[in-house]
């Protein structure tokens, strides 16, 4: 059966070694293999072209290679472009090529589904499957990478975990993929200053991150700066309230002295007041955050939530900026293909 093979992208340099000793086989066959799987990305052992017919029958018949492939695509009219994924268990997962002059982001997803259910997110209305292994998060951004250079010509230059799931929640596997993306000489050889990883707020994990030393960037999504209003939109706070989320980011930035955003989605007639400005600068001077992003909120079915008049927004701007907080507005993209923030739900 499919399942008792072991994935051999789980297997290291020097395991795939002592397996090709014990059929006989030279160590550089071991070497071929691994790059094939991690600088070639290879997702089949018939493209494995420098080894024999017989080898690659040996490798299949031990061993799976469970790749994500690309089931749909769809191009928005501002050149975003969303995929969704296809596991070899068939689940279906979704990741978004941002392209702007200056960057080419991928925004990948963590989690089939999600268990937090926020009330502004789609992908909060879908029951979490599973999470996604390391090397499947891991072929979201080569996927998209390939798109980004057979469509633009460009490499990525970042990666943002703002797709589906929470990615704090997965923390092994988001962990072992950045990695992976990051390493040097095998994967993408990404910076992990170019990379963010963005949490609903698990203040324990957010901690745990700083015990780890991570390289990566964080955003807090916050999109509420009181506890009563937070829980009503997110249940996550109700167990992480806002207090301790200002401990955990103080202790993250002491570890780590990374780069901390918040994201403030505006939502009408409930989070957009004078009030709501004031308690926003509040928070956002607790903690050593570069940056706040105020997003302008995308619809969605399951959602009673509007978008407030540009006045109000702007108004909210001015109020932010003449308290000193550096808040930069976040126009959405890929909103026609239902690509934006918070749009994510595996649509047909």
């Amino acid at each position: 059966m499919e399942k008792e093979k072991k994935n051999i992208r789980h297997l290291s340099l020097p395991e795939l070694e002592t397996y090709f000793d014990t059929l006989g086989e030279k160590k550089f066959r071991a070497r071929q293999v691994y790059e094939w799987l991690w600088q070639k990305h290879a997702h089949a052992f018939d493209h494995m072209t420098n080894l024999s017919k017989e080898l690659r029958g040996q490798l299949a018949e031990k061993f799976s290679l469970p790749a994500l492939t690309v089931d749909a695509t769809q191009y928005s009219a501002d050149g975003t472009v969303k995929s969704r994924f296809l596991t070899v268990d068939h689940h279906m997962v979704e990741g978004v090529l941002i392209p702007t002059d200056e960057r080419k982001t991928a925004c990948v997803s963590s989690q089939i589904g999600c268990s937090l259910s926020c009330k502004f997110c789609a992908t909060g209305y879908m029951e979490r499957k599973r999470n996604l292994d390391y090397d499947e998060i891991y072929d979201e951004v080569v996927l998209i990478n390939q798109q980004s250079e057979r469509i633009y010509e460009k490499r990525l230059t970042n990666i943002v975990f703002m797709g589906m799931g929470e990615p704090l929640l997965n923390y092994k596997n988001v962990l072992k993929a950045i990695e992976r993306i990051t390493n040097p000489n095998d994967g993408l050889g990404m910076s992990p200053r170019r990379i963010t990883v963005s949490t609903a707020g698990v203040a324990k994990m957010i901690r745990q991150l700083g015990e780890d030393k991570v390289k990566f960037k964080l955003a807090l999504s916050l999109h509420a700066a009181n506890d009563k209003k937070r829980n009503e939109i997110m249940p996550i706070n109700e167990t992480n309230h806002i207090k301790a989320l200002i401990e955990a980011l103080n202790y993250f930035y002491q570890q780590t002295g990374n780069e901390i955003t918040f994201e403030y989605i505006l939502f009408k007639d409930f989070n957009d007041s004078r009030q709501d400005a004031d308690e926003l600068v509040k928070v956002f001077r607790q903690v050593p955050a570069d940056l706040v992003n105020i997003i302008e909120y995308n619809p969605i079915d399951q959602a009673l939530f509007a978008k407030p008049e540009e006045n109000v927004v702007h108004q909210f701007m001015q109020h932010l900026e003449h308290n000193r907080v550096n808040a930069r507005l976040r126009r959405s993209r890929g909103k026609d293909i239902d690509a934006a923030c918070g749009q994510l739900a595996n649509k047909e």
